[in-house]
Formats: structure tokens, sequence, C-alpha cells
């Protein structure tokens, strides 16, 4: 029965080597059971008939039956048309073809009757139906027009000119179901189908594809949306597992003189109760003996930097180093001041290394890493570089590590004999459906306080008629001795996109805001990093009122004296982007305020997330919002895992499924953790099939 399911597509009925190549290429189908597992997007109920009196102009297709005539070649060249007119019982309807004329006049027989199906217009106060699907009545035996409800795929230009369009693939497809009886393995746990009365595989496929009802495709859809998010959950869970029999870590149980004076001299405030949970994890995970993969998830401002120092002062004081990856500069060397200044007085070297470290200091870097006299390096990809390479690598920390690709972080697994501890850090919340099917192999943490002292940021929006008004209240808080965040969200001018830039806008900021009394400074990510980092320095010593931005600001830019975060074209940017921009306030004690700046030219998703952003500053809220407005595959760089190209299941509307399907595939690995039992062998042979089909990254999130 497997060798069935794995037969290559050329074999399939109606498939040729052209339609064959151009499945491959364009749908990435190549078996049969890729093509069984093409699912329709819609169903068209195609059960009722329809008299032609009966067609009105709010109908998105119709289906009607009649006979034929008037069938005549109108107009020349490019304006040739087909015309023919179809009669029942109640009037008549023409029916119109403008491409494929020879060869649909050649079909076409006047007396016959047929079946017609198609998108009716009104043209002169008349009904006519363009290209709409003919089928003889008595040729519907195998015509898959004579099911109910008439499934839909998607296709495309290349796909439709081979032939397969929507009607093409289903004709393919309805004698691949049809050929299937007997011969599709079942893969979930007998236990499973039987206790929770799931539909078998075969059955399920079969009415997915060609229902007789809607209760029958709601029973398939149910089995194969639990299929695939069991099987999602069941690799994620079993990876966790291997690594946790296989990957050994270090054992990090002593706690230090240099994490014990840090805590007790150095520490900037009280621990926050979630903070401190998240400590007791890292802390019992350090010292298990297994290796540490921790992902922590904590919102703007929650003090993921200080936690994740604490980490790495535990692997100092166990005679190990650690590590600080950023995907910007500006973010690693924010992390590095900060880092520093946290660790002033105490005896511990930190250095920088980043894409513009001068060759000298490089050099100077390596060496302290090779002999150990180097214990924390900050820094940005130029981490993963081979010629950086450690005495005794203990601990990891991947800041914003969605911006980083799988292969990029497991370079730095390997710049130790065994493994590092790994702390993956986010500050962009993530849905607690994303994280358990992006992240669901790894242990996870949240810091869902803010520091005390910390006021909640008030967020408003305005249009652009009110923009004197803006300029007004920056004006008030420059005065209180606040400065002012402006973000753009292009560089120059764009012919395509009616934005303000940020040239212009510095421009029109300079006539309002005029020297000396004010101060402003630019950057974004074209500058040369000496630019970029005397223009932060001159803001962050307070030497300029204005900071004039692209989205370069977006993470690691903190200066608490910031009190005003102004957003251009608020409405060009995702929630996840807002929310971080955001906070990239509000970390003084000083009350602040974010602007969000648009036109009155808004999407109703524009709308929702302006108005989400002023309703809330709860990052797992707005991440909920951004995940439904979205989807799952643009957020948080996750088409690059191929994890979360899913077939039929939704994240937002299948949360309930994926606990479910969860909750299953723990009792299933903690009954039979190597899938070992004969009755789950099938099970264990297709989790088999996903490992093969995607290289295994088990070793590092």
């Amino acid at each position: 029965m497997e060798h069935y399911i794995n037969t290559p597509i050329k074999y399939v009925k109606g498939v040729g080597p052209a339609k064959e190549s151009s499945f491959s290429s364009e749908l990435g189908i190549m078996t049969l059971g890729d093509l069984l597992y093409y699912f329709p997007f819609r169903y068209i109920d195609r059960s009722k008939i329809y008299l032609i009196s009966e067609i009105r102009e709010e109908m998105p297709y119709v289906q009607i039956k009649g006979k034929l005539s008037n069938l005549q070649t109108l107009g020349s060249g490019r304006s040739t048309r087909l015309s023919v007119l179809l009669h029942d019982e109640s009037g008549s309807i023409e029916l119109v073809w403008f491409a494929g004329i020879k060869w649909i006049r050649e079909k076409l027989v006047y007396g016959k009757e047929y079946i017609v199906f198609g998108r009716p217009s009104l043209f002169n106060k008349r009904f006519n139906i363009t290209h709409p699907e003919i089928e003889a009545i008595d040729t519907e035996k195998e015509i898959i027009t004579n099911i109910k409800l008439q499934p839909f795929y998607n296709s495309s230009e290349k796909l439709t000119r081979r032939g397969l369009d929507s009607k093409g693939i289903a004709k393919i497809i309805y004698q691949a179901v049809k050929n299937a009886s007997g011969l599709i393995p079942e893969i979930l746990p007998p236990s499973l189908l039987k206790k929770y009365q799931f539909v078998s595989r075969e059955k399920a496929i079969q009415a997915i594809h060609y229902p007789e009802n809607l209760n029958q495709l709601e029973t398939a859809r149910k089995r194969l949306k639990f299929e695939e998010l069991f099987f999602i959950q069941l690799r994620l869970l079993k990876q966790k597992l291997i690594r946790t029999e296989k990957v050994k870590g270090h054992v990090f149980v002593k706690v230090g003189e240099k994490f014990k004076r840090f805590y007790e001299e150095n520490l900037p405030f009280v621990l926050t109760n979630a903070q401190k949970k998240v400590m007791r994890e890292i802390r019992s995970d350090m010292g298990s003996g297994k290796q540490m993969n921790r992902l922590l998830q904590g919102d703007v401002g929650s003090g993921k930097t200080l936690v994740a120092l604490l980490g790495m002062l535990l692997s100092v004081d166990n005679g190990f180093q650690a590590c600080m990856m950023a995907p910007t500069e500006i973010l690693a060397q924010q992390h590095f001041n900060g880092i520093s200044k946290f660790l002033q007085g105490l005896d511990i070297e930190v250095e920088l290394l980043t894409g513009s470290t001068k060759t000298k200091k490089r050099r100077v870097i390596h060496e302290g890493l090779l002999n150990g006299k180097l214990q924390l390096l900050i820094g940005t990809h130029a981490l993963i570089e081979d010629t950086v390479q450690f005495k005794e690598l203990g601990f990891v920390v991947i800041d914003e590590q969605h911006r980083f690709g799988v292969a990029q972080r497991a370079k730095l697994w390997n710049k130790s004999k065994i493994p590092p501890h790994i702390l993956v850090m986010t500050a962009t919340p993530i849905p607690r459906t994303l994280a358990m099917t992006l992240y669901g192999d790894l242990d996870y943490s949240v810091i869902d306080e803010l520091p005390p002292g910390r006021k909640e940021i008030k967020t408003h929006h305005f249009y652009d008629k009110n923009r004197l008004k803006v300029f007004g209240f920056m004006r008030q808080q420059i005065e209180e001795g606040r400065q002012v965040y402006v973000v753009y969200p292009l560089i120059k001018e764009s012919e395509t996109l009616d934005l303000k830039d940020l040239e212009d806008g510095y421009e029109s900021i300079l006539r309002d805001f005029p020297r000396p009394k004010y101060q402003i400074s630019i950057l974004h990510g074209k500058m040369k990093p000496a630019d970029k980092d005397f223009e932060m320095a001159r803001f962050a010593k307070g030497e300029t009122q204005i900071m004039v931005s692209t989205t370069v600001i977006e993470v690691g830019v903190d200066v608490p004296n910031a009190s005003v975060m102004v957003i251009e074209n608020a409405e060009r940017f995702g929630l996840s982007q807002l929310h971080q921009l955001r906070g990239r306030v509000g970390r003084g004690a000083e009350q602040s305020y974010c602007i969000l700046m648009s036109s009155y030219k808004l999407t109703s998703d524009g709308k929702k997330r302006l108005q989400t952003m002023v309703d809330t500053t709860d990052g797992f809220e707005i991440a909920d919002v951004d995940l439904k407005l979205r989807g799952p595959g643009d957020m948080h760089g996750t088409q690059q895992s191929g994890i979360l190209d899913l077939k039929i299941a939704d994240l937002v509307k299948d949360e309930k499924i994926l606990k479910f399907a969860r909750e299953k595939a723990i009792e299933l690995l903690e009954l039979d953790p190597h899938l070992s039992l004969p009755e789950n062998k099938q099970t264990s042979i297709h989790l088999q099939k996903m490992e093969n089909r995607s290289r295994n990254w088990i070793e590092i999130s």
C-alpha cells in the first residue's frame, strides 16, 4: 500500500511528461500521495439546476440545462467570438467564448441537451455566460460535474496552458481517487481512530475531493486537520525527546562569585517574579546534564537581556565562556553597551565583534577567545565565522532569533565539543498556536511583567491634517526636557508609493524646528556604521532633541529620555513592527507617547492594525491580531522552516484542534517513545518520511 502512495505522478492516468513536469515545478507534486493531498480551496454546490428565468445578477455561479441553437462565429481577428443560444422551457441565454473557438465549435451539436455552469453577467439588459463549462448530458457517467459539491483547485497560468486549470486537475485527481480504493495506508494509531471515531484516511481523502454532502466534507476536514497538526507536533516532540536522550550538556551547578557580586552589588533593579521564575527554569536546565534549548519570550522592555546576562554569568562562574548574537550592529552595540555598564567593577572581560570590527581588534578578540581570557563576546553574524573559535563555549544567547537562518544558528552550536546551552530570545510576542507549531520542540519561558516604575505608553492615532497639532505636542515635550523619534518607512521618495520619505520629512521638520534652538539627528540603514554610531551617540547624550529615522531603530535603541515616538504612514507597517517601534519609548520613569500618523485612505486591515495599537499595549494580544490579519506564513520568518506549509489546517481557526493534537502526540510518546510497538508502525513510517523531506536540525532551534 505504501508503494502505491509513493507512485511517481507520471504513472497516474491523464498525466504525461509535460504535465508531470508542470505538476513538479509549479506545485511540488511528484507522487500520487502528493496529488491526493493537493486539496480543493473551495466547493460549489452543483446539486441544483436553475431555470434560465431564475437567473439573477447577484448569483456568483449558476447551473442550467438546455438545448443549443443559433451557433455562430462573430467578429474578426482578436475580436472573434463564438456565440450560441441555450434554451430551456423558461427562456434562452447566450453562451460566449473568446478562446478555443475551433475546438469548442466542433464539440457542440444542435438539438443535444447540455449541462452548463458558469458566472452570469448582464449585458444590454440580457444575461450571458462567458466561457462556461459545458457537458453533454449523455456523457456524464464519468464526468466530475455530476458530483454535487464540485471541488475547485488552485492553478496558475503555466498549468492552465498545459490543460491543468482547476477542472483539468480535478479530472486527474478524480481518476487517482477512484483507483486508490483499498490502497491508501492508515497512518494514525488505531487507538486514536477508535477512541475519537475519526473516519479512515482513505475515506477522508475521497470525501475531501468529492464529498457527497456538507456533513461528509466536515468529517473529512476534521480528520485531515487533526492528522496534519498531529504529525507536526509528533515530529517536534520526537526531536525534543531525541535531543534530551542523546545530546549531553555541561553541568553548571555552581553559583559563584561573579554571579553573586553582580546580583548583590550591580543589579539595576529588583527582579520581577516573572524574571525569577525564568531564572529558576534556566538554572534547572543548566544543572540537568542535558543541553538547554529554551525559548524566552518577553515583551519590549520586560528585562530579557538581564536574565540572559545572569545565565552568561553562571557559565563564567563554572569556567566557561558565553556569547550573545544579535541580528544588527546597532542591536549588538546596544547589548554591548548595556552589559558593559551592568558589569562595571567586576573582573569580567567582555568584547564586541561585528562586521565593522577592525582587523587589529579582531586578532585581539580571537586570541582572547582561544586562551580563555575573553569570557563574554557580544556580536552579529560575525560570531559564526570559521575564524571565531572559543576555548570552552558553554552558553549561547541568540536575540531576535527569527532573523537568523537555521544553518547560521547551528554554526554556533558547532563551536564547542559538548554543545553549549542555548537561550533564544524574542521581543516579538508569539501567539501560543504559532509557538506550539514553530517551537514545539523547545522548552518555553515567558516574561509577562514589566520592571517596576515603568508606565504604560499612551498611543494615539492622528490623520495628516493634524500634523501641526502633533508638532505642537513635540515642542511641548522637548521644552520639558524630553526627546522625540520620528520614523519614516522609506529613505527616498518612491514613484510607486505615495509615502512620506525620510529626506522630505527631515527637511519638513527642519522648517518647523529650526536651528539653533533645536538639534536633529538622522539615521537610516544606508549610512556608514561610524556615521550611525555618531548620530546615535548624539541622541543618546541629549545633544539632539529629535531623531528622524527609518525602521533601523526598530530594535536595539535604548534612550530612556526619549518619550515620544511618531510613526509616519503607520498604516504601512505591520502590527509587530509598530509594536517594536513603540517599544523604543517608555524606557524611563516619565510618561511616554506613541503617535500613529496616517492618511484617510485606510484599508479595513489598516484600520484594524491602528485601532489595535491604540487599544492595547499587550504584546500577546497584538500578536494574536497580527496572526489573524497576516496568517502564519508571513510571521517570524516561518517560510524558511517549511513547517508551516499547511495544506488544510489553519492556526487561527483550528487552535482547539492544534492543542488536542499536541496532547495526543504527547500521550503517544509517553506510552511508546520510539514508536516501536506494532500498532504504531505506519505512524512511525510516515513520521520518518517527514524527517527525510527536510534536513534534521534538532541540534538547535
